[in-house]
């Protein structure tokens, strides 16, 4: 007898549920990922044997406590690639497959002005860990793609403009990593990296003419145009977050004054918290703003108003198809969102009704740790 719709579905919905949990965890045996997915042993058995006879997974046999036990992998049949994504106050960094799947991926805070010496050691050292999690060697690694939150200058390899990664101007970012890891290394700007990420595979694909905006602790940018990013001839094309927009307004550490990540960057959210706030920082403002606190939501509304006030004179210039907007402060959605609109279509030139979408970004704060991915697939040969 054929099983049935419902049959089918449910098959295919267990069948996801146990490539997500394998790709969550790198290697996970098969009783860990009975107790994973809340499936039975049998359904996850039979689960395994179906993918790994499809490609999709991979099958290895380790010793746990004194017993055999099966170990289950992603499968990968052309290599590994690595995405590294060093920010402002965290470190992420990803295994994936050439078709930009990923295998295995970790994540751990870094100390504020982190110096590149020991963030990129540190990175080498969770690559060697999440390369023991999937049971594979340096020597499958065929590229890897580091973003980081400063334009990079495409011939030096160095931060475009110094000062705004304190600890890492002058350092060449893709050839201290590739001395360190020993294979191939690109390196970019997150917010560049994002942008791409979300006009490749995230909720811009398809659109010709994209207006990217990452809402971070700093504050970036990008226009792709035809999934093509226009960085400039120093790497730093699309660096709204340094856009004037109060010329005596307060100082920013690019130098200048007034601009917008002087008003909606970290550290001028927290600046604008009262003493019996004090004790919150710039994640705490999000969590706060979206669980419903007035003074957290009065600040992330008024952030939004200033960077719709951005995008508006941007747009003013490029005239795109859609405008995304992405990073830590996106994630709490119409409460950003909706002021961002409401000031973009107040300044934005033309008449109303033809500004175009502003919308979240669909990768989340992930988006530069897969367009990480994307820089070491795209320099692959395969």
């Amino acid at each position: 007898m054929r099983p049935t719709g419902s049959q089918t579905s449910l098959r295919e919905a267990n069948r996801a549920l146990t490539v997500e949990a394998v790709r969550r965890h790198g290697g996970i045996t098969q009783v860990e990922l009975a107790g994973a997915t809340g499936l039975s042993p049998a359904t996850v058995s039979n689960i395994v044997k179906e993918l790994t006879a499809a490609g999709t997974l991979a099958v290895s046999y380790a010793v746990r406590n004194g017993r055999r036990a099966v170990q289950v992998t992603l499968a990968r049949g052309n290599g590994l690639v690595v995405g590294m994504h060093v920010g402002t106050r965290h470190l992420r960094i990803a295994l994936a497959d050439p078709s930009s799947s990923i295998v295995a991926e970790h994540h751990m805070p870094l100390a504020p002005d982190h110096y590149a010496d020991a963030s990129l050691d540190r990175a080498a050292f969770l690559l060697d860990d999440l390369l023991d999690r999937v049971g594979a060697d340096s020597g499958e690694v065929r590229g890897i793609g580091i973003a980081v939150p400063a334009p990079i200058d495409p011939e030096t390899g160095h931060t475009a403009v110094p000062g705004l990664m304190r600890g890492w101007d002058g350092v060449d970012i893709a050839h201290a990593v590739q001395q360190r890891v020993g294979c191939p290394a690109s390196a970019g700007n997150d917010a560049t990296l994002a942008g791409v990420a979300e006009a490749h595979t995230g909720v811009a694909r398809g659109i010709p003419n994209v207006l990217y905006l990452r809402a971070s602790h700093g504050i970036g940018g990008v226009v792709v145009r035809g999934g093509t990013p226009q960085i400039g001839r120093r790497g730093a094309g699309g660096e709204i977050g340094h856009v004037s927009i109060d010329p005596d307004g307060p100082l920013c550490r690019c130098g200048n004054r007034g601009c917008l990540e002087s008003f909606v960057g970290a550290a001028a959210l927290t600046a604008q918290l009262p003493a019996a706030y004090s004790h919150l920082n710039y994640a705490d403002i999000i969590s706060e703003a979206s669980a419903g606190d007035p003074l957290c939501g009065r600040i992330v509304a008024d952030a939004g108003r200033h960077i719709g006030l951005a995008l508006a004179s941007a747009n003013n210039l490029l005239d795109v198809d859609l405008i995304v907007v992405g990073g830590e402060l996106a994630e709490t959605r119409e409460l950003l969102l909706s002021p961002v609109r409401h000031s973009f279509e107040r300044n934005a030139f033309g008449a109303v009704g033809s500004a175009p979408a502003v919308v979240a970004g669909e990768l989340g704060v992930r988006a530069p740790l897969h367009g990480a991915i994307g820089l070491a697939v795209s320099a692959l040969a395969i």
